[in-house]
């Protein structure tokens, strides 16, 4: 997943919310958010659809499978 923490970092960046609050509305804590962005753990499936729900870009681009961030169902 080399292409998923600087996508990651590029989503809360473009993002108009904290850190904390995506958090909360993900229902992860801060904790686990920001291992994430700083690569030193990996969210599961789930969470990785819940993410690529969340910005609305699909899973493959979140891991660096894709460039297109649209979801699926947008192209």
């Amino acid at each position: 997943m080399s292409s998923f923490v600087p996508r990651l970092k590029e989503l809360l960046a473009s993002c108009e919310k904290s850190q904390s609050a995506i958090s909360r509305e993900l229902g992860v804590s801060k904790q686990k958010l920001s291992k994430w962005k700083t690569g030193y753990n990996e969210p599961s499936i789930d969470e990785i659809v819940a993410l690529a729900r969340y910005f609305s870009v699909s899973c493959d681009y979140l891991l660096g499978a894709d460039d297109d961030a649209r979801p699926a169902s947008e192209v």
